[in-house]
């Protein structure tokens, strides 16, 4: 979609490619249904670096548990559930024709950068590139692309004031969420902690599954693989139980397993 402009879609029967002139808002879920942060974000959505680069900003969404957030959560279901509505804001939002005469009015814009902003721009690429490669597992590489989307986000910050020139702020506030995007994709507390039993045989029958491009497993082969870490049969089936919970397989009878797509 972002190299050649076009977007083809196959669904319902139809077939057809359409011109797309727009940006592209994608979500993603784990590849195996539980995102390892030991791992890169490209093992994770299983996606290739060239492909998540095109991206100006890469977001991490974990479900975590909280208990105010999950609280909040639970009574707003609740609440719709019982009334059939949502419940109220507790503020007038703005009328959605004013948010697209807003939006119109604003691409109609076309701010550019002016000349002394670009030695500030250069020297901020730079500075990026020098914290990747202090960096041992950076979460994700920074390259001329990066440098295109740092532009193209100035001149968008720009166009909500309906500015014809891009000014340092609008820079500053494009660079704060490039850190902030790279900062989300990586969990320190994470990579220091380490991999338990369970997670590790996890690990060793998703990639084995991966290699061989099947989606189910034997039992006997589960077995075979884990002995061949040195790890016991129990904590096998420690693993098919918890993972089975998580609904990242299916088990059935036999212990045989069969991932969740």
């Amino acid at each position: 979609v972002m190299e050649q402009q076009t977007v083809s879609i196959a669904k319902a029967g139809i077939t057809t490619t359409l011109n797309a002139r727009t940006s592209v808002l994608a979500a993603a879920n784990p590849a195996w249904g539980r995102y390892d942060m030991r791992r890169s974000p490209e093992e994770n959505i299983a996606l290739p670096a060239a492909l998540l680069s095109r991206f100006d900003l890469l977001w991490l969404i974990l479900d975590r548990a909280d208990d105010m957030a999950d609280t909040a959560l639970a009574q707003h279901v609740l609440y719709v559930h019982r009334h059939m509505t949502p419940p109220a804001l507790g503020f007038d939002p703005l009328p959605a024709s004013d948010i697209r005469s807003y939006i119109s009015q604003a691409r109609a814009c076309s701010p550019v950068i002016p000349e002394s902003l670009a030695d500030y721009l250069a020297a901020a690429y730079s500075e990026l590139r020098a914290e990747e490669a202090a960096d041992e597992k950076p979460a994700s590489y920074t390259t001329a692309r990066t440098l295109l989307s740092v532009i193209r986000m100035s001149q968008a910050l720009a166009r909500l004031r309906f500015a014809s020139l891009v000014c340092q702020s609008d820079v500053d506030e494009a660079l704060r969420l490039m850190k902030m995007s790279k900062v989300s994709l990586s969990d320190e507390s994470a990579k220091r902690a380490p991999v338990d039993a369970v997670s590790s045989i996890y690990a060793t029958l998703r990639d084995w599954a991966h290699a061989q491009g099947v989606m189910e497993l034997s039992y006997q082969e589960a077995v075979r693989l884990v002995a061949a870490k040195g790890q016991p049969r129990d904590l096998l089936d420690s693993c098919l139980q918890e993972y089975e919970s998580l609904n990242v397989w299916q088990v059935d009878e036999q212990q045989n397993i069969m991932f969740i797509n």
